[in-house]
């Protein structure tokens, strides 16, 4: 058996409704009971709501109320041509309209990768919404002294990709060049352990995976994150949509740097729950070892054995974490 074939099956997805939200029309994914605090998961980069299809199961399962949109720029989301229109302000004021369109008063947000950059944006800009936030590899970060792409730049170089997103077209065309090869070299299972990367020379750690995806060849990887029916689901979302809406996102770090100067530091009087992932090399859990001094109140689990795609790669381990904090924090 693959190490692929050892995670479960996927459950089915429910249907997607659709609402009018901050000035576009966004795609949405509900189960569960309409009842208690709803959890709003946020998927990341190059992601969409499908990345939760086991949590929406596992959580309405509960007796939890789940929504899982697809987010701007991607799935069945419009995805606007501004730049501009993917900034922080936008994107959490999605999820804002999202719950008013719901009727919901307070949700929790719960984000991976990129959406975690939003969910813990959430109450710094929009506290009044937010009843609790689960924050899934990403940590909090308090605003950096340096715009966030010079100090990549300065760290890793002009082929770090999130430098390289910066090119107007240039990765747009690279990654939809062939969707489907794209998908799996990022869905990768970890290759090595944090420690192994961190131990290789400083040119095998510059991140450029732009250079990889060239020479990358998915029909001879072990490590993959996707079965084969998942892996066309996320093909045909990105063949259909491309990959521009997801980019703008990452072309909006200096913008949202520059306007986020009056922003608290810190989050206090909110429950939060943060989910690392022991072999994420992007994202390492020694990247949360300061959130106690940031958050107020604050839980943390570390899933063993998993890379970046935690939520995917060890589905009952995130259920297990997210169910046990929300059965404690929002009793059903």
């Amino acid at each position: 058996m693959s190490r692929t074939e050892e995670r479960p099956l996927a459950p089915p997805m429910p249907a997607p409704s659709f609402a009018t939200v901050n000035g576009i029309r966004m795609a949405y994914y509900e189960a569960g009971p309409r009842q208690g605090v709803p959890i709003v998961l946020c998927h990341g980069f190059p992601e969409f709501s499908y990345s939760w299809r086991h949590q929406i199961a596992a959580l309405a399962a509960a007796g939890r109320w789940v929504i899982a949109p697809d987010q701007r720029g991607y799935g069945l989301t419009e995805c606007p041509e501004a730049v501009e229109a993917y900034d922080i302000e936008h994107l959490t004021g999605d999820l804002v309209g999202l719950i008013d369109h719901l009727g919901v008063d307070k949700a929790v947000f719960c984000g991976h990768d990129w959406g975690g950059i939003i969910v813990w944006a959430m109450p710094l800009l929009h506290p009044d919404r937010c009843a609790g936030i689960i924050g899934l590899n990403t940590p909090f970060t308090p605003r950096l002294p340096l715009d966030p792409i010079e100090m990549y730049r300065r760290a890793y170089g002009d082929d770090m990709y999130i430098v390289h997103f910066q090119k107007p077209g240039i990765a747009d065309a690279q990654l939809a060049a062939d969707p489907e090869k794209t998908i799996r070299y990022f869905m990768r299972l970890p290759g090595d352990s944090v420690e192994a990367f961190e131990a290789r020379p400083a040119e095998k750690r510059s991140l450029a995976l732009q250079e990889g995806l060239v020479r990358y060849n998915w029909r001879t990887d072990p490590n993959q994150v996707l079965r084969p029916e998942e892996a066309a689901v996320f093909t045909e979302a990105f063949t259909r949509t491309g990959f521009t809406g997801g980019i703008n996102w990452y072309r909006n770090f200096t913008r949202n740097w520059e306007r986020s100067e009056h922003l608290p530091r810190r989050i206090d009087g909110l429950p939060c729950l943060m989910i690392m992932a022991e072999h994420d090399v992007v994202l390492p859990p020694s990247l949360c070892d300061r959130m106690g001094e940031q958050i107020e109140d604050l839980e943390k689990v570390l899933i063993k054995g998993s890379g970046h795609w935690t939520q995917q790669e060890k589905p009952a381990e995130v259920n297990a974490a997210i169910g046990a904090w929300l059965a404690r924090r929002f009793p059903a």
